[in-house]
């Protein structure tokens, strides 16, 4: 079977390569590119190289054009004459099993594309019984199409197997294609196993989100590395896992908090990203029934990041796909002690930029239009945390009432 996980013990240096098109242009590929750097380097990998191309859309031969392959291919080479070895290659999108076996074979080193690098990453991460079955299900779903590359060496065998003329050839290709299916056969019914294995999973922890008994749910949502770890640790006294890495949160982690005698649970939740693989979302169903079943959903976003718009839009996007969209919400920007901004000369005619709009500025934007529903936060520097538990309370009172107008003990302190 393929090994996914890139050791920790020595890192490995890696080339980048993205395509510019019109559909995405130079800034664009630049924020993806940084995206994929930042993805390398949690994985355990140093970028020495970043190769982009101007192109209409992705070569379904080789992703790039044949001239660029070329490029990065002296590269390489120039790198080995030097010693210094580069020991793979990137692609900030999903390649098909021909891309990956053309370039490959004109390359002649590890080629991962970006799906196969957050698997690496989830694969490193995976703490509980869940989250390595999840992934391990993610990473055959992701391999089953590309079985066929893992055989090619058996097409460059000579002589021996068959019998001589027709027959030799049909015999020369038979093994290969024996073992093909033995492959396909050995991964399908892994895969099916994986599913059970999770459906029993998903079973228990209904049947525990069932004994929870009246509570409101609010879950942690956003993109990854946005702080929700560590505003989880802040808000409910616990001890998650928080790192300025990506995906530093794999597995749903549930905490019972109360604010002025109001109890209520709270999950943190992994982050989404984006071009995030659909076999991930489809492996990960069962960790995100916490968001679907949230009654409160807290979209927490990093505001000192610089796209930190579309990073919200994304999040949009996964929740819509989740079903999720029409959920009760609030956003939380934090990080705002990272947040920096140029101030303009008293000269600069040119219109603001998002380098140049102060946090003030930004607050009066779209922003100011949210009201309750919005909120400026340093979770680290534990800035504004008392209004956080203030909305926080207000907001899962509300809808205790409104899900339990029965349960009126709760609030007897409170009149």
């Amino acid at each position: 079977m393929k090994e996914f996980v890139i050791s920790e013990a020595k890192a490995e240096t890696a080339v980048l390569v993205g395509l510019i098109t019109k559909d995405q242009d130079e800034a664009k590929t630049k924020e993806y590119l940084d995206e994929l750097e930042f993805l390398a380097d949690t994985a355990g990998a140093v970028t020495v190289k970043r190769f982009t191309q101007k192109v209409n859309g992705p070569s379904s031969i080789t992703y790039v054009g044949s001239g660029k392959l070329e490029e990065i291919r002296q590269f390489i080479e120039a790198e080995e004459d030097a010693e210094r070895e580069v020991g793979m290659v990137i692609f900030d999108d999903e390649l098909s099993a021909k891309q990956m076996r053309n370039i490959e074979k004109e390359l002649k080193v590890k080629i991962l594309d970006r799906t196969s690098l957050i698997l690496d990453i989830f694969a490193m991460r995976a703490q509980t019984a869940e989250a390595k079955t999840q992934v391990e299900l993610a990473q055959h779903r992701y391999m089953l199409p590309r079985l066929q590359r893992l055989w090619t060496h058996l097409e460059r065998q000579g002589g021996g197997s068959g019998s001589g003329g027709g027959k030799g050839s049909v015999g020369l290709r038979g093994p290969g294609e024996t073992q093909l299916e033995m492959d396909r056969r050995i991964i399908l019914q892994r895969i099916t196993l994986l599913k059970q294995r999770l459906e029993e999973i998903d079973r228990q922890k209904t049947t525990q989100r069932k004994n929870r008994g009246r509570m409101i749910r609010v879950a942690l949502v956003g993109y990854t590395n946005v702080g929700k770890s560590t505003m989880m640790n802040l808000l409910a006294k616990s001890d998650v896992f928080a790192e300025n890495k990506l995906f530093a949160t794999l597995d749903t982690t549930v905490r019972k908090m109360v604010i002025d005698n109001l109890p209520f649970l709270l999950a943190d939740t992994v982050g989404f990203i984006r071009k995030l693989p659909t076999d991930l979302v489809d492996s990960f169903k069962s960790t995100l029934d916490e968001v679907r079943e949230a009654d409160l959903l807290v979209h927490v976003v990093d505001i000192s990041h610089p796209d930190f718009e579309e990073q919200i839009n994304v999040v949009d996007k996964t929740l819509a796909e989740l079903g999720c969209a029409d959920k009760p919400s609030m956003i939380v920007f934090n990080k705002i002690d990272a947040y920096t901004w140029v101030e303009k000369e008293e000269d600069d005619l040119t219109p603001p930029t998002r380098e140049n709009i102060s946090l003030e500025d930004l607050k009066r934007t779209w922003m100011a239009k949210m009201a309750d529903n919005c909120l400026f936060i340093s979770a680290r520097e534990k800035q504004n945390i008392d209004e956080l538990r203030d909305i926080l309370y207000k907001r899962v009172r509300e809808l205790h009432v409104q899900k339990y107008p029965y349960n009126d003990f709760l609030y007897d302190s409170y009149e």
